[in-house]
């Protein structure tokens, strides 16, 4: 599961795919998935290899 965040309010949503427009100010196309989850991703990787 992905955690999206809100460019124009900073409203943050855990969801498998992006979403259309952010729950809480109604903005579209303004949810970009936050950066620790790629890094604890790639993080985790690691630990297997």
């Amino acid at each position: 599961m992905a955690r999206w965040k809100c460019n124009s309010c900073g409203a943050t949503k855990e969801s498998r795919c992006k979403p259309k427009k952010c729950s809480e100010c109604g903005a579209q196309n303004s949810m970009v998935k936050e950066e620790t989850e790629v890094k604890e991703k790639e993080a985790g990787k690691k630990k297997k290899n």
